[in-house]
């Protein structure tokens, strides 16, 4: 299910990334590897906030569901 899909608060592992080379590439650089932990802090007006790797991170809700959990 994508990661827009998750509950707030709920720690959840990355399974897939999908979406262009360069979408990839972006989000791995932000710490959404496979197998890494990611939880869903907020959503609010189509951006997500992701705990990711000891970090938040805001993105959009279009690059969130490219994320599989």
């Amino acid at each position: 299910m994508p990661l827009t899909l998750a509950q707030a608060g709920q720690i959840n592992a990355v399974k897939r990334i999908g979406g262009k080379e360069e979408v990839r590439r972006f989000l791995n650089s932000l710490g959404f590897i496979e197998g890494s932990e990611v939880m869903l802090v907020s959503q609010n007006q189509g951006n997500v906030i992701v705990k990711v790797k000891e970090s938040r991170v805001a993105i959009s809700k279009e690059m969130a569901s490219k994320i599989m959990i």
